[in-house]
């Protein structure tokens, strides 16, 4: 099961990059591009992000029940 869990971890990092960066206005070096607050609060990017973590989170618990219920 950790060997699931590795795969499904690897594939989000591979992918979360390339959807938090889905709209037009990124790649300007100006306040509202590349800041922590931009990710978590413009909805296009709150949406993948929220997703991603609940997806991670999730995985993480099922794969320590398992793991307890051995």
């Amino acid at each position: 099961m950790k060997k699931l869990a590795s795969i499904v971890s690897m594939i989000l990092i591979t992918i979360l990059p390339n959807a938090l960066m889905a709209h037009p206005g990124h790649g300007s070096h100006d306040d509202s591009g590349y800041t922590i607050t931009h990710y978590l609060f413009e909805p296009m990017h709150a949406v993948v992000t929220i997703s991603c973590i609940v997806f991670a989170l999730a995985v993480m618990l099922y794969t320590r029940k398992k793991e307890r219920s051995k």
